[in-house]
């Protein structure tokens, strides 16, 4: 009895401040638990009592109150971009791009369309290169934007453009995601598999058209979003961690209004699409307007010449705030008519010397990269092509 007397008699000498800050702690326990100040009067011996005193002070002294972070709004902490601000670009392009989009600096993605024209922007010095829908339906099929090419043909040419220069980012159009949340998902992994390093995924219906054409219709807000998650779900699930960047697409800004396109792109954003990406938008002021709206999260503006969006120039775009810009149809347009050209002049001259402009075969083929192959050929020991 007279050791539990001195005891308390001790604690009831503690420091105010001390007893109020275990009073603080006990708060956040369970009603039912003893208070930590009866807790605490076995501790006959000084030195345990203040050691164990002090440690209760300093456990609630580190742990600031934190304000805690809306659960509908998606947040992956790994993929924040302060993580990518810093170091050496990386050689996996999907992180690569995602160091681009945190650092100074519009990112430019010229639109191709096969090997031939990816070879040509890669020799151009673009560090990024843009896989059009309609671009890879024209040249894979000879058709037009019209929701006719399938998940198989896009995989393919995603995956042989970046081949050429794996480091290099390629950013794909994914469509409507080819069907429901599975085929979203599904997409996904596949583009991730291939190389590509972005993709992104529009509302309109599943029997799409250009976005620069008329007639266009969109889903529901929900079903947009139910994309965007199946979307992210699908990255986030993809083993080993993927940075494989999702932007996020509206059609709805000429069918809707510019209002609804906004709302449905912070959703989308708020869901985890990396990019935001607003097809269509007519004005500099509207351009404007999209990147303060959806700051933080970057916007992707497409620039088709002819098309609803004005001709804006990178430069400019950058001033606006845009992050990327891409180029869709820059070389199927030019193609249409260099082919054109070649082609009629065949016709006319009954010769192609006018066309191949002084361009002999091996010269051809070292845009398409000869010099790699017989440097690899020759490292390996090889000797077939000594001389070509």
């Amino acid at each position: 009895m007279d050791l539990c007397k001195r005891g308390l008699s001790w604690l009831g000498n503690l420091p105010v401040r001390i007893l109020a800050r275990s009073t603080i702690r006990n708060q956040s326990r369970d009603a039912a638990s003893p208070p930590l100040l009866f807790a605490m009067a076995p501790a006959l011996d000084y030195h345990t009592a203040v050691e164990n005193s002090l440690r209760a002070e300093q456990e609630i002294e580190v742990k600031e109150p934190t304000a805690p972070r809306d659960p509908s709004i998606y947040y992956n902490p790994r993929l924040d971009p302060k993580n990518y601000l810093e170091g050496p670009l990386s050689p996996n392009p999907s992180t690569r791009l995602r160091q681009m989009l945190a650092r100074p600096g519009i990112v430019v993605a010229p639109g191709i369309c096969d090997g031939i024209s990816a070879r040509c922007a890669l020799e151009a010095g673009f560090d990024c290169l843009y896989q059009s829908g309609a671009a890879t339906t024209a040249s894979r099929m000879g058709q037009p934007d019209l929701a006719i090419a399938t998940l198989n043909d896009f995989v393919e040419a995603g995956q042989m453009v970046s081949s050429l220069n794996p480091s290099v980012p390629v950013i794909a159009d994914a469509d409507t995601g080819f069907g429901g949340t599975a085929m979203v998902a599904r997409t996904v992994r596949q583009y991730a598999r291939a190389g590509v390093a972005a993709m992104h995924i529009e509302d309109q219906v599943q029997t799409k058209r250009c976005g620069h054409l008329m007639g266009k219709q969109v889903v529901s807000r929900e079903e947009f979003l139910t994309r965007i998650r199946a979307a992210v779900i699908a990255r986030d699930s993809i083993p080993g961690g993927s940075d494989f960047v999702i932007i996020g697409r509206t059609d709805s800004a000429q069918v809707l209004g510019m209002d609804e396109a906004l709302t449905r792109l912070k959703l989308a954003a708020a869901a985890g699409a990396d990019v935001c990406f607003i097809e269509g938008v007519k004005t500099k002021d509207l351009l404007e307007k999209t990147v303060a709206e959806l700051a933080p999260t970057p916007v992707l503006v497409n620039v088709i010449s002819g098309g609803l969006t004005p001709s804006f120039t990178y430069p400019e775009a950058e001033q606006m705030g845009a992050k990327i810009i891409i180029f869709s149809l820059v070389s199927c347009v030019a193609m249409v008519h260099a082919l054109r050209a070649a082609m009629h002049s065949l016709k006319k001259t009954g010769t192609d010397w006018v066309s191949a402009q002084g361009m002999d075969p091996k010269s051809f083929f070292e845009v398409m990269g000869l010099n790699e192959i017989v440097e690899l050929d020759a490292q390996a020991g090889g000797c077939a092509f000594d001389v070509v």
